[in-house]
């Protein structure tokens, strides 16, 4: 989505919008495309120092933000900014597409990630059998590290209710090793991974542990191009949204639900054991309602 002009042309800030969108950047980055942004009329003529200031961050900072682009130093970031017309005022905008400012423009790219991902869950196979596989797994572990720690917090979190042996494993370090093979010996036959970007380089370990434990590895992740891919059995994917100076995870939060949703028809008891947590939580007033 990109705010248009009366005319049906697209806006200053827009054009830029397009030119960054689906970048893999740094947070420092996003900022100084943020920055570009908001000043999108007078970004063709600023100097790479005039951006790091506009910013906060450093020249060499802006230098490594237009390479990462696919330029060869700001000034080529800069004559593109101006062939693409950034500097040109923009035409009044509608009522409608005057609303559409960036962080709008962050929702509604969310907004067609979770409509792809219905257009992708059109073929139920894959999450009947990844939930089968986790519903068989005693103990399960749940493993989400950095980025990912809340989306594997969050399942581990409801599929406790359902399933009678959940292991979270959100912290990285030594020990992470140690407590799949722990897993693994208790007998878990499968792992639910949850990976997003910036992916750390000991997720990548952890993942190689389970394999060799003999752990089937189930993940969810933005792509399916992502560097888990060949470290899963059955990848899952979710986009995540790049338009903030932070990803932004709803597609794969409602993914892991719809998974959490499919693991309870497969769970022996999964009514029943929701039925005594509510009774529980009834008589000991733990909730306001």
């Amino acid at each position: 989505m990109t705010a248009t002009d009366e005319a049906g042309t697209v806006g200053p800030s827009a054009r830029l919008l397009q030119l960054f969108e689906g970048r893999r950047l740094t947070p420092t980055q996003r900022r100084i495309a943020h920055s570009l942004v908001r000043h999108a009329t007078e970004a063709p003529f600023l100097s790479s120092v005039e951006v790091a200031e506009l910013a906060g961050v450093s020249q060499p900072s802006v230098t490594r933000f237009a390479v990462a682009l696919g330029y060869d130093g700001y000034p080529a970031l800069r004559r593109q900014l101006r062939e693409l017309g950034a500097g040109e005022p923009a035409a009044p905008e509608t009522p409608v597409d005057a609303v559409r400012n960036e962080h709008q423009q962050a929702v509604l790219a969310e907004i067609e990630h979770l409509r792809h991902l219905a257009e992708l869950l059109a073929d139920p196979e894959p999450i009947i059998r990844a939930a089968r596989l986790l519903a068989a797994s005693r103990p399960l572990p749940v493993l989400g590290l950095r980025a990912a720690s809340a989306q594997a917090r969050g399942f581990a979190y409801f599929a406790a209710k359902v399933h009678p042996d959940i292991r979270l494993l959100d912290e990285g370090g030594s020990m992470l090793a140690d407590r799949l093979e722990q897993a693994a010996a208790a007998g878990a036959s499968a792992l639910l991974c949850f990976a997003l970007p910036r992916y750390p380089r000991e997720l990548m370990d952890a993942l190689a542990v389970a394999r060799e434990c003999g752990l089937t590895v189930l993940t969810v992740a933005d792509s399916v191009f992502s560097p888990v891919a060949k470290l899963s059995d059955l990848m899952l994917p979710a986009a995540v949204g790049t338009g903030l100076v932070f990803d932004t995870a709803c597609a794969p939060m409602m993914l892991g639900r719809v998974l959490l949703q499919t693991m309870c028809d497969e769970l022996p008891g999964a009514e029943a054991r929701l039925e005594a947590i509510e009774q529980s939580a009834a008589a000991r007033g733990l909730f306001l309602e």
